[in-house]
């Protein structure tokens, strides 16, 4: 291996580098037995990023809206406990949050059934803390997703 293959493995990540020596990792969710894309599928960063983004945005505007009054300074923390409510209810009843369903997704529990009401609160409380949501595994589940035994997929 050359000084250039050296730098290149060490800059693309060591899952790259294993995948030029021959390691096949499968597709995310393979380990689940979900299927690699369209209904089923784990759901990705992306739009689970953006159904994370719709939520706050529409518990901010409500903050701001109705709860304060129209305090900005006030709004922060009811958005908090906004999005923390809404997050526990719906995902504990329906399985989604509204963001979540306007891009297709489903919280589900590894099994294919609907989490437990104890989970979803796990779930939640590890999603305030932010970074587990960051955190990801190699099925591409949030740290909070894999703790509470739950997976996000495409509907």
């Amino acid at each position: 291996m050359d000084n250039r293959q050296a730098i290149g493995s060490w800059l693309s990540g060591p899952r790259a580098a294993a995948e030029e020596m021959g390691v096949d990792f499968g597709h995310p969710g393979e380990r689940l037995g979900l299927p690699r894309s369209g209904p089923g599928s784990v759901a990705r960063f992306g739009r689970r990023l953006g159904a994370v983004v719709i939520d706050w945005v529409g518990c901010q505007l409500i903050a701001y809206a109705l709860v304060t009054g129209g305090d900005l300074d006030a709004s922060s923390p009811w958005t908090l406990a906004l999005f923390l409510s809404l997050t526990f209810l719906t995902v504990g009843t329906v399985g989604f949050t509204p963001g979540k369903r306007i891009l297709g997704l489903r919280v589900i529990a590894l099994d294919g059934s609907r989490l437990g009401l104890g989970r979803v609160a796990l779930r939640t409380l590890l999603l305030a803390l932010f970074v587990p949501a960051l955190i990801s595994d190699r099925d591409g589940r949030g740290l909070h997703d894999r703790l509470s035994g739950a997976v996000q997929v495409r509907i």
